[in-house]
């Protein structure tokens, strides 16, 4: 996956916001306002993204390029090493875990306006 296909992977989810809150190169995707996916903009060598606890340990059991969340909270973040050994399939499918599981945690009028986008 590159950055490209990654970008438009992201933005076609429903109530998704391309941001760069800490600092140029930091790309995050946010739904309703709250982070579901960050990587580096410039040099896409990682992305980083919300995990169930016991999920993210074992796929860092099973993925030497899944790592604790870097700078995020170990428990619930994974970071991606996008050095290709995981199939593109794999990682939309994260992506979209992520992308649900903040989805989950909104408000019920949060959820209202996401449904009616």
């Amino acid at each position: 996956m590159n950055i490209e296909s990654f970008r438009s992977f992201c933005r076609k989810k429903k109530g998704v916001t391309e941001e760069f809150p800490f600092d140029k190169n930091t790309l995050v995707y946010k739904v309703m306002g709250k982070m579901f996916v960050l990587a580096d903009l410039d040099l896409f060598t990682s992305i980083n993204l919300k995990c169930i606890p016991e999920v993210a340990v074992e796929l860092r059991e099973r993925y030497p390029s899944v790592q604790p969340g870097y700078h995020m909270n170990k428990k619930h973040w994974i970071t991606v090493i996008m050095d290709g050994s995981i199939p593109d399939r794999e990682i939309k499918a994260w992506i979209d875990e992520s992308y649900n599981l903040v989805t989950k945690t909104l408000t019920k009028s949060q959820k209202l306006t996401l449904k009616s986008l």
